[in-house]
């Protein structure tokens, strides 16, 4: 099976009901279950799978995210493209919520989450200064504007570790800093994407301000609620319209480990090589 094109679900998007023909797939990997059984079908014509980041229900919170299951899940899939659909603070006043922006940079506030694969017998070092595939965030920009959704091209999303929100100071900080939206999750995706060799970009979907804005407090439960419902219709017509663009071809990024392993391949266990068989066994 190969299925190329993969969707992550944030936040109020549990499922996609745009996805035709639809089954639902479970994959065992070595890092555990993923967050959910894995739904493939298709959109536009064009097989698809999706995932619903903390599961069906939303029960599972971002610290408690297995990353690494549900990002190998989906190389183990054949997808060579995410496109990851997050709920966002905003931290600049003209990014409105009901907006999406696509940022270009991450910058992580969390604390000791499993961020690479390689955690035992494989080193390898992948280049992350861009972490976000252009190609993929230039096709997810094109489908915005085709989907009537307003959309921002670039940007740093500030990925803290929650589940609690900012306290004031951490807020104004993040804003002195430069940051644009705030959210729990992206960063560790967009790492172990660029290891599984796969293209990855976010569609960063504004529920509100974050609490440096002098009107947050006046936002009641209701009007997130209603933000999160209108967020979720408008990213199901983007993935349309991205899925129709995504390119044919092999994601950018898929020789991302070739000159990444630095272990001495004579070195690496049998038992690590049927580990990371799927992620680096082209290299032996």
């Amino acid at each position: 099976m190969s299925i190329r094109i993969g969707i992550i679900g944030g936040s109020g998007l549990y499922k996609m009901d745009v996805l035709e023909e639809r089954r639902e797939i479970t994959v065992e990997t070595p890092w555990g279950d993923p967050s959910d059984a894995y739904v493939a079908g298709k959109i536009a014509g064009r097989e698809v799978v999706f995932l619903a980041r903390h599961g069906r229900g939303h029960r599972i919170m971002p610290s408690n995210l297995n990353f690494r299951a549900n990002i190998y899940g989906l190389k183990n899939l054949g997808v060579e493209y995410i496109l990851s659909f997050s709920a966002v603070g905003s931290l600049q006043e003209h990014l409105e919520p009901i907006h999406f922006v696509i940022p270009d940079q991450f910058f992580d506030r969390t604390r000791g989450r499993a961020s690479t694969f390689f955690d035992e017998d494989v080193v390898a070092h992948v280049t992350f200064a861009d972490p976000v595939c252009p190609l993929l965030s230039g096709v997810a920009e094109d489908a915005c504007k085709a989907a009537g959704v307003t959309v921002h091209r670039g940007g740093t999303y500030c990925c803290m570790e929650g589940p609690a929100f900012s306290t004031k100071a951490e807020s104004n900080l993040y804003r002195s800093w430069g940051f644009d939206v705030i959210g729990m999750t992206n960063l560790q995706e967009a790492k172990l994407a660029r290891e599984a060799e796969m293209s990855y970009a976010t569609i960063a979907m504004v529920t509100d301000y974050d609490c440096w804005h002098p009107q947050h407090d006046a936002v009641t439960v209701e009007t997130v609620i209603e933000y999160l419902t209108k967020n979720s219709e408008n990213a199901q017509r983007v993935a349309v319209e991205a899925v129709k663009r995504i390119p044919d071809a092999p994601s950018p990024y898929a020789s991302a480990l070739r000159h990444a392993i630095l272990t001495d391949r004579a070195k690496i266990s049998d038992a690590a090589k049927r580990k990371y068989d799927l992620l680096i066994g082209k290299y032996f």
